[in-house]
């Protein structure tokens, strides 16, 4: 069998492998995170959550497929460990810029909805009340009753 046959092979079980592991590490661990971000819902973070596995396969087998090209012919041993190094790390790199453009995303979600919570008064207002006429008018609501001033 061709040595770059065998590098493709290498390639793309290696490749899938870890893909499947990080999508499904990432899945397992972010339910919390996005239990947080979408205010404890848990039925839509599971819907996000697998909204967001789906995506991440799709685009990094897409990446692996378009990377699987091999430009030179792999004709000892040494050659075809270099291909595989450069192909793998290349892929790794793309799944860590992923994972970090996904935590990135969605911790500006986190931070926005916190600052939404923290906007929203404890208590609704429960009516209104009339100022009172301050300064030179008359006593304003700090007077007290016996000076009238």
């Amino acid at each position: 069998m061709d040595l770059t046959v065998v590098a493709y092979v290498v390639y793309l079980l290696i490749s899938v492998g870890l893909t499947v592991w990080v999508a499904r590490t990432l899945s397992r661990n972010g339910k919390v995170f996005l239990a947080d971000v979408l205010r404890g819902d848990e039925k839509l973070a599971d819907a996000v959550n697998h909204l967001l596995v789906v995506g991440f396969y799709l685009v990094n087998f897409g990446f692996v497929a378009l990377y699987l090209s091999q430009d030179e012919a792999v004709t000892d041993a040494r050659r075809l460990f270099e291909a595989l190094s450069v192909k793998l790390g290349v892929v790794l790199l793309v799944l860590g810029v992923m994972h970090l453009a996904n935590v990135y995303v969605l911790n500006k979600i986190r931070r926005r909805s916190v600052m939404e919570r923290t906007h929203v008064p404890p208590v609704p207002p429960q009516g209104w009340t009339a100022p009172g006429r301050p300064g030179p008018q008359g006593p304003g609501p700090w007077a007290t009753p016996a000076t009238g001033a």
